[in-house]
């Protein structure tokens, strides 16, 4: 990217623990507006801690992430950061859609219902233009016709595409997957990785946690390999998986091949 634009994300020396467990250690990372950053490793590598992180569903305990030139989760009080408040840190999220591995839809209102739930409640849209919007949107995951269906009468497919609609609804500026189609069963994962594909096309800033290669091959701009709470390799996709540097890279595709 180049060097005048500003990143959309920019994470400055995140540290993460668990107990005596470092997760994240000092992770920098800038993704740039209307990139797709796809993010592999193994389980325990802390790629969801990072990205939750980033929306501060996890706490840092260390360094700085930025979204849009804000600072999440904390202001500086000289020397020492102060966490923000529920209500402040939930404003800083209306920027920041997330679609994670279970579908978290709310059981009781119909899709529609949840889809509009948001804006109308949050961004104080007017009922009728966020209904029109959550249409359009079910149009483009192709679920128009089950706008009045409840999840539980849905695929897990169908589900996920519903959270992803959802999230649109609220116009973010930049979209986090955390595994997106890992509880899914393998011939629903097409139609979600289907949807994401078209956001990229479209130019949606993406970063995803996922373990689907052929999508990281197709739609990202950058690949990163995460190992042991660090950032160990990152590159353009081809380049990623048909000539890796790192040792610990190339012992991770072989062992996925």
């Amino acid at each position: 990217m180049n060097g005048k634009e500003e990143p959309i994300v920019s994470a400055i020396a995140v540290k993460k623990s668990f107990g005596p467990v470092d997760v994240l250690k000092s992770i920098n990372l800038d993704v740039y507006r209307g990139e797709v950053v796809c993010l592999l490793g193994a389980s325990g590598a802390g790629k969801s801690t990072f990205l939750r992180s980033i929306n501060h569903l996890e706490t840092i305990d260390g360094g700085e992430i930025w979204v849009d030139g804000e600072l999440i989760g904390y202001e500086p009080h000289g020397t020492v950061y102060r966490e923000l408040t529920g209500k402040q840190v939930a404003r800083q999220r209306k920027p920041i859609g997330m679609v994670f591995q279970r579908f978290n839809l709310f059981a009781h209102l119909t899709v529609l219902e949840n889809i509009i739930e948001a804006p109308v409640g949050v961004l104080k849209q007017p009922k009728k233009s966020a209904i029109k919007r959550a249409q359009d949107l079910l149009e483009s995951v192709g679920l128009a016709d089950k706008a009045k269906s409840y999840p539980v009468q849905l695929s897990g497919g169908q589900q996920q595409r519903v959270a992803i609609a959802r999230a649109l609804a609220m116009d973010p500026d930049v979209m986090l997957f955390d595994e997106p189609t890992s509880a899914l069963d393998p011939e629903l994962v097409g139609d979600v990785l289907k949807v994401m594909l078209d956001l990229a096309a479209g130019g949606m800033t993406m970063i995803v946690v996922t373990h689907e290669m052929s999508f990281a091959r197709q739609a990202a701009d950058r690949v990163i390999f995460m190992h042991g709470g660090e950032i160990v390799e990152e590159a353009p996709p081809a380049e990623f998986f048909d000539a890796p540097k790192h040792e610990r890279t190339q012992q991770f595709l072989s062992s996925i091949h």
